[in-house]
């Protein structure tokens, strides 16, 4: 059962991860900040392409996207929910919707234009700020994680966290090889994924200590 530290702790997070995400996104829609890199790194990512990484890359992003993201934690709250972890099930899934609306929102209201069309490699629809890729890379698997920790032993908590930081790193600088987001874009979109991730981890706890589950296999 949580602590009353665990949550005081969670709450702290929260609310520090929100300030660092509405700094963030502010500066990527005033130019300041790390907008000030955005275009050495977007120069940088096509320095650097070539046929062969740019074919691995596309894969990636698409195996990172928003869908795909999507997917995987209804595909896993499912199982979660019928392995009778009903609450972690159906926590991951909201968690997943309320991401994705929440980057969504953000977007529309903002309104920043993408990287112009000539850089670009792959298509993109929508509005840039923040990353939808980067925003639901950092919420689900951070929340894999999450869902994870209580059963892994040290070295397995450290391979979680690599993995998880390689797969959300490599999914955001994707989106600036391939064109299609600013630096600035990326670095938010992990700081809004990131915030949104304490604040339901929060919640989650806040409900496990007021309604604990009885044991079932891990």
């Amino acid at each position: 059962m949580p602590t009353r530290r665990a949550l005081t702790l969670t709450a702290t997070c929260s609310v520090l991860l929100l300030a660092l995400a509405a700094g963030l996104i502010w500066a990527a829609f005033t130019g300041v900040g790390p907008a000030d890199e955005d275009r050495s790194a977007l120069a940088g990512a096509m320095d650097s392409r070539s046929v062969g990484v740019t074919a691995i890359l596309v894969v990636f992003t698409n195996l990172g996207s928003t869908a795909v993201m999507a997917l995987l934690a209804v595909v896993t709250g499912g199982v979660l929910f019928a392995r009778g972890r009903r609450a972690d099930g159906v926590w991951l899934i909201a968690m997943m919707a309320g991401a994705s609306v929440v980057f969504t929102l953000v977007k529309r209201i903002l309104d920043r234009p993408r990287p112009p069309l000539p850089v670009r490699l792959v298509e993109a629809g929508n509005e840039s700020l923040p990353s939808g890729h980067a925003t639901m890379s950092m919420a689900v698997v951070g929340a894999l994680v999450v869902l994870a920790w209580p059963h892994l032993t040290g070295p397995l908590r450290l391979g979680a966290l690599l993995v998880a930081a390689g797969w959300i790193g490599g999914i955001g600088y994707t989106r600036i090889y391939l064109g299609v987001h600013w630096f600035s874009d990326v670095v938010a979109g992990w700081a809004t994924g990131a915030a949104w991730l304490a604040v339901c981890t929060g919640a989650l706890l806040w409900w496990r200590a007021r309604h604990p589950e009885p044991a079932v296999p891990a």
